[in-house]
């Protein structure tokens, strides 16, 4: 779902994924790298304990980098889902929720079974498709 003003996108499992490959029985979501594993700042001064300054927490990521795996079951058979990001982004925040239970993206994809929040780093709404949009693109596929 877009957040056209705060300009970030909230990346679930629709409910037309869940039709194609059945019920989600577990989600992973890509964590950012250890926060522990400093990288030091091109143009940033030593401190005086010569401790390096924080960069980023590896919460960047790539077109194609991946954001989600889901391991769905159709009628009996396991389906390993790999959803990855189709713009550059960061990542804003994770929805721990859903790898705890996944049931809620089963029962409520648009509402409390969302993954997480993105903010794209070149945002333009049109590049989205809102819920509507969404819906319709997929009445139109064969």
């Amino acid at each position: 779902m877009l957040d056209d003003k705060a300009e970030t996108v909230k990346i679930g499992i629709s409910e037309f994924l869940r039709a194609e490959y059945g019920d989600i029985v577990r989600v992973v979501l890509t964590r950012p790298e250890d926060d522990s594993e400093f990288k030091l700042e091109s143009d940033a001064e030593v401190n005086d304990d010569d401790s390096p300054g924080i960069m980023g927490s590896g919460d960047e990521l790539g077109v194609e980098d991946l954001l989600i795996t889901v391991l769905a079951n159709y009628d009996g058979d396991m389906e390993t889902i790999l959803i990855n990001s189709p713009v550059p982004c960061k990542i804003l925040e994770l929805n721990g929720e859903v790898e705890d239970n996944p049931d809620l993206v089963n029962d409520d994809a648009y509402g409390d079974g969302w993954c997480m929040i993105v903010k794209p780093h070149d945002f333009d709404e049109d590049q989205f498709l809102d819920q509507k949009e969404y819906i319709e693109m997929l009445h139109e596929l064969p």
